[in-house]
């Protein structure tokens, strides 16, 4: 029988129908009996089929034309009679040389089209605050403390964290807080606090951050919205599926009442 923890580490290779036959029977037997793995597979399939939906495509660098040329041999017209003796050797075809150049130029596009297809860091980030709103919402686990008083909500971090969130109450602004919860993104405990307006969930991440203060950046990325921004040590990312300009008015609405 697959255990609990084998289940979860084979998980994205089985979302993306890459197992075995053996490893994807037993992942199914597996699934029947667990709740929580069958909810983390819900979460990662869609995920997934976002990605599958909005493939990126990249096109080639200016650059790459040039050095494939470079690495292919110069032409200098030759003589049929010397053409001839380069491609044959004691009356066989000589492959070497030309088989050689394309083996080097598909070297060369497959590198530059690894390099391309690697995400950054800071994609990578994007992804997990994604990944993690859409876990948030599909397992029903948006809060490990459920209040709508901020000074419940602030004390319940205390002794979890290394650091003491900012916590606010927007409910006169129309984003009630409706709790908090433990998190973890780019290798760290980090703190989440939920928010509504009407019937959209708001995760709003905060963690410390040795960079210098950043202005709100508002990206859409994968049907979701996010705005993010650095103030006084602390990094923050607020995302939703609501409206953009709302969003955008809620962290605002953040930032104007931490900087006080």
């Amino acid at each position: 029988m697959m255990d609990h923890k084998e289940a979860l580490e084979l998980m994205p290779a089985y979302v993306d129908m890459e197992l075995g036959i053996v490893e994807t029977l037993a992942m199914e037997r597996h699934l029947d009996g667990c709740d929580d793995c069958r909810r983390e597979y819900a979460a990662q399939r869609i995920i997934s089929e976002r990605f599958k939906k909005e493939v990126a495509y990249f096109d080639a660098p200016a650059h790459l034309a040039a050095r494939i040329n470079a690495a292919l041999p110069p032409d200098d017209h030759p003589q049929p009679s010397r053409r001839f003796n380069w491609l044959r050797f004691n009356g066989a075809i000589n492959w070497s040389l030309p088989v050689a150049v394309m083996a080097s130029v598909l070297a060369l596009a497959w590198s530059v089209g690894m390099y391309l297809s690697v995400p950054s860091a800071d994609d990578r980030l994007v992804e997990e605050v994604i990944a993690s709103h859409v876990r948030s919402l599909q397992v029903d686990h948006l809060s490990d403390v459920v209040s709508t008083d901020q000074h419940t909500v602030k004390p319940w971090f205390n002794g979890k964290l290394n650091f003491a969130p900012p916590v606010v109450d927007l409910a006169q602004q129309g984003f009630p807080l409706i709790g908090g919860r433990l998190d973890y993104l780019d290798g760290k405990a980090v703190a989440a606090l939920i928010y509504r307006r009407q019937q959209h969930p708001i995760n709003l991440y905060i963690w410390p951050s040795n960079g210098k203060d950043v202005a709100p950046q508002q990206q859409n990325f994968r049907g979701y919205h996010l705005v993010r921004w650095t103030w006084d040590g602390m990094e923050y990312w607020t995302v939703s599926d609501l409206a953009a300009n709302d969003l955008r008015s809620f962290a605002e609405s953040i930032r104007s009442r931490v900087r006080q």
